[in-house]
């Protein structure tokens, strides 16, 4: 989640808050918050934190949308000190950030789908008209800045809509793109084994485990002896693959335990492994085959290609029109209301 994305979740959650606390005595900061306890503190929240062109954001409207955000990424709200400074400047930024692009999404002349907003609309003002004591120029008020907020998600999202609507890309263009990133079209070593597996609850007593390791290992000295595998999978084995003589479709590593792919990965097609415990009991496994890791050509992956790319592509655009917003609108920033950043480690001369 971008954190733009991440501070418009933070307002709309301020303004939830708003609505289950209604009935505060003071007149409140801003109309997406309760009200503060103190004139003082409304002044306060009334300072400037950011001038972005014509736009500002308050103290207040940055102090609110950093706790937020806090208690959604944090465990007890409470970022490791180390942090505070970064995290502080990352949800400054992105209330800044949330200013340029709807700025640009107006300049663009975009409007936001009334009939979508009124839908996002209608349980909060049932919940408005619900909430005791609230009277009606809170109501009013609240009912407003939630429109205001839904109206602004909207427009960002049809201002990133936009940025993102691109032809898709030619043959050369998708060529280049496939050999800088061959690394995502990697198909990992693939083995096939057949396995027999003596059940054994995890809940078991010692003893039971020990009978099944006991039972294992003279199936595995019959096996080396010469006894057919599938067979005896099909008498033995309780996993599932018992019917088809143990035999188990094609796998690649991470979708077996890690401990188990240790012992697979020692075993040549054909040869049989010790018992070795697993969650439901004791196996053996006998290793099948083994496909070597290979790179998937263009002509294999093109949908997958085209995807990757695409999303890659609006990535960079959208990356790209922030920061050219940043660079082209005059934005000053109180940073006194941030941590200081720790200090840079002096680095080691040379020689």
């Amino acid at each position: 989640m971008s954190v733009v994305k991440a501070v418009a979740m933070a307002m709309a959650m301020l303004l939830q808050t708003a609505v289950m606390a209604p009935a505060m005595a003071a007149e409140p900061a801003s109309p997406a918050v309760p009200a503060m306890p103190s004139a003082a503190a409304i002044a306060a929240d009334a300072i400037p934190f950011a001038r972005i062109g014509e736009q500002v954001v308050t103290r207040g409207d940055y102090r609110r949308a950093l706790a937020v955000a806090m208690r959604q990424k944090y465990y007890h709200a409470q970022p490791p000190e180390a942090e505070v400074a970064a995290f502080q400047r990352e949800i400054g930024q992105a209330l800044v950030d949330r200013q340029l692009l709807l700025a640009e999404a107006r300049r663009r002349g975009l409007q936001p789908d009334a009939a979508k907003v009124e839908a996002q609309l209608a349980p909060q003002a049932r919940r408005l008209s619900q909430s005791p004591g609230l009277d009606a120029t809170h109501r009013d008020r609240m009912l407003a800045a939630w429109r205001s907020q839904f109206e602004g998600d909207d427009l960002i999202n049809r201002l990133q809509a936009g940025v993102r609507a691109f032809a898709p890309p030619d043959d050369a263009t998708l060529l280049a793109w496939h050999a800088r990133h061959r690394d995502r079209f990697i198909e990992p070593e693939q083995v096939r084994l057949s396995v027999i597996l003596l059940k054994v609850e995890p809940s078991s007593k010692q003893a039971v485990w020990d009978a099944a390791h006991a039972e294992a290992g003279e199936l595995h000295r019959r096996l080396v002896a010469g006894a057919d595998f599938a067979e005896t999978a099909r008498l033995r084995s309780a996993d599932a693959s018992a019917a088809d003589g143990g035999r188990l479709d094609y796998i690649h590593r991470g979708m077996l335990p890690e401990a188990l792919h240790g012992v697979v990965d020692g075993l040549q097609p054909g040869q049989l492994s010790a018992p070795v415990q697993v969650l439901e009991g004791v196996a053996l496994m006998r290793l099948e085959d083994r496909r070597a890791a290979r790179e998937r050509p263009l002509a294999e992956v093109r949908g997958r290609a085209v995807e990757l790319w695409t999303r890659d592509e609006g990535e960079a655009r959208w990356r790209a029109l922030i920061e050219r917003l940043r660079s082209a609108t005059p934005v000053q920033i109180d940073e006194s209301v941030y941590a200081p950043l720790p200090a840079q480690e002096p680095k080691a001369r040379a020689g």
